[in-house]
């Protein structure tokens, strides 16, 4: 079963420009929905393990990433294509609304 990512300010970049959709979870300890959220998130890294990158971000031990893009809330999940910001959800979301933006973006590319 996959397990999601763990990603870094260094590592971002990099595992952004994926020819796959890549979901990051930005989340935080403290944070009570980002708890709520976190084992979707892990499910969905075993479920679409080939068919998407599924990696999470912790905010308190990485600043620059999410100042770049501007992250004043979460949970906030990001869906990037090819480098670029494609979706974006903000808060606590059923499991189906991540699994749809996901298939959307897998079937895009086909």
């Amino acid at each position: 079963m996959g397990k999601a990512l763990e990603i870094t300010d260094s590592t971002f970049e990099e595992l952004i420009q994926s020819d796959k959709p890549v979901l990051v979870d930005f989340w935080a300890e403290w944070c009570g929905p980002c708890k709520m959220i976190g084992p979707v998130v892990e499910q969905l890294a075993g479920e679409y393990e080939g068919k998407a990158v599924i990696g999470k971000m912790d905010v308190d031990m990485n600043s620059s990433v999410p100042a770049k893009f501007g992250i004043r809330s979460i949970p906030t999940l990001m869906i990037f294509k090819g480098g670029q910001l494609v979706d974006k959800v903000v808060g606590v979301v059923p499991k189906t609304t991540l699994e749809d933006k996901l298939n959307a973006q897998i079937e895009a590319a086909v």
